[in-house]
């Protein structure tokens, strides 16, 4: 069973489950950002680089709070780094009811800006307390195990976002131009509006599970006492690991792959609908939803291979793959093309954990500050996403997808220089 998979106690079973359920909580956020890209293009009528800014805002919030959040845990342990930041997110969360009764794109943004602020303390710890949670070998699949519950959340995101924010009222320029002013700001602000209850119901429940897990007792590796006697965190951390040619290298291919896997599901529905002339905003985002299906079978039929195949091997291959998919997807813009874009997400979801595992091995009592550069190194979806709308906007939507295609070469490229730690991978899961 997976707790023996961790190699835990039975004692600590309930914090291993509420630690997993963050993995869930951050793909509902992540998610949720597809969605909103669409529904903000419509209610404030954005091009793509203006509504891409949406990725922007939140994963510059990762930039920005990482490296605070690994001193946070190098000072309070891990469990205090996670109630923090689920108290962020939820305030985060919040923020949309009023930003959207003063209808100002700009305080969206900040409000998706203080969400990834509390996103970054929960991947900064709760990635390499899984880590940390039985033997150094495992951890590459005992991470991905854990990362499989994240595109659940993901899709649970997306299907909250189809049914209670796209409303499917998707009114032509013509139909726009024919109505009046007070009919315009009617339509505009019942869009905006849209994303109020979601939201508030998300903030009310991730801070309740706050308050949850700050009840629950967690292990000692959690804990204040443990942080305080790896020592305190301080700048020569940092510095040494960027001289760690190894290590830095899994920083920028992180980079990549995330800029890769947000600028794909950003745009998806925005592709769809450019691939199929008259598929309406509902049944693109049902693109977007099986692509995600897709993430979710590639955790669990991922971390089973690597019982028989090398993960750097497996990332290397399914990297590969993702090249080809992105360059037909950019070459061909119709429903095969469509249905190769959302196949990446398969090949796609081995790769965050993979990386993050490989990269954090060996770092001893520099784990925590080289999380957070890796945490950092999820910025590669606000700048990537960003980098997609622009071209889109200077060509079209199908071309920017080539833009992931040279992200995914990255990630194989560390995978190549990765296969050193084969030697070190075992076949099976320890238990």
């Amino acid at each position: 069973m997976a707790t023996a998979s961790i190699n835990v106690r039975d004692k600590a079973l309930l914090p291993i489950i509420l630690i997993v359920s963050l993995f869930f909580l951050w793909g509902v956020a992540n998610s949720l950002n597809d969605v909103l890209i669409a529904q903000f293009r419509k209610a404030f009528t954005l091009n793509d680089l203006q509504s891409g800014l949406v990725q922007s805002a939140f994963y510059f919030g990762y930039f920005v709070l990482a490296i605070p959040a690994a001193l946070f845990m190098k000072a309070f342990g891990y469990k205090a780094a996670v109630v923090f930041g689920l108290l962020i997110y939820g305030i985060g969360a919040l923020m949309f009811f009023p930003a959207a009764d003063i209808r100002q794109y700009e305080a969206f943004l900040f409000a998706l800006f203080v969400i990834a602020g509390g996103l970054a303390f929960l991947e900064t710890s709760a990635n390499p307390l899984i880590a940390a949670m039985g033997s150094p070998e495992t951890s590459a699949r005992r991470l991905n195990l854990a990362q499989a519950f994240n595109p659940l959340g993901a899709i649970s995101g997306v299907l909250i976002g189809r049914e209670f924010i796209l409303s499917g009222n998707e009114p032509t320029a013509a139909e726009l131009a024919a109505m009046s002013q007070a009919q315009l700001d009617a339509f505009y602000s019942l869009e905006a509006q849209s994303v109020q209850m979601p939201y508030l119901a998300l903030g009310a429940f991730v801070i309740g599970w706050a308050v949850l897990i700050l009840l629950v007792r967690f292990p000692t590796v959690a804990g204040m006492k443990a942080a305080r006697d790896e020592g305190p965190g301080s700048v020569g951390d940092f510095l040494s690991l960027l001289a760690r040619r190894g290590f830095m290298f899994g920083v920028l291919a992180q980079f990549a792959y995330v800029g890769a896997q947000v600028g794909i599901w950003s745009y998806t529905i925005r592709y769809a609908q450019f691939a199929v002339p008259g598929l309406g905003e509902k049944e693109a985002a049902a693109y977007l939803t099986w692509a995600l299906v897709a993430f979710m079978a590639g955790r669990f039929i991922g971390t089973g291979l690597m019982g028989v195949v090398r993960p750097t091997r497996l990332m290397l291959v399914f990297a590969l793959v993702n090249i080809g998919l992105c360059v037909f997807a950019a070459s061909s813009p119709n429903l095969i093309g469509l249905l190769a874009l959302a196949s990446t997400s398969f090949f796609m979801s081995i790769m965050y954990p993979t990386i993050f595992a490989i990269s954090i091995r060996g770092l001893g009592a520099r784990t925590k500050a080289g999380a957070s550069l890796l945490v950092m190194a999820i910025v590669g979806g606000a700048v990537i996403t960003a980098l997609m709308g622009a071209l889109s906007d200077l060509t079209y939507i199908s071309t920017a997808m080539s833009i992931p295609a040279l992200c995914f070469a990255v990630v194989a490229g560390f995978a190549l220089a990765s296969r050193r730690h084969d030697r070190a991978e075992p076949q099976v899961l320890a238990a």
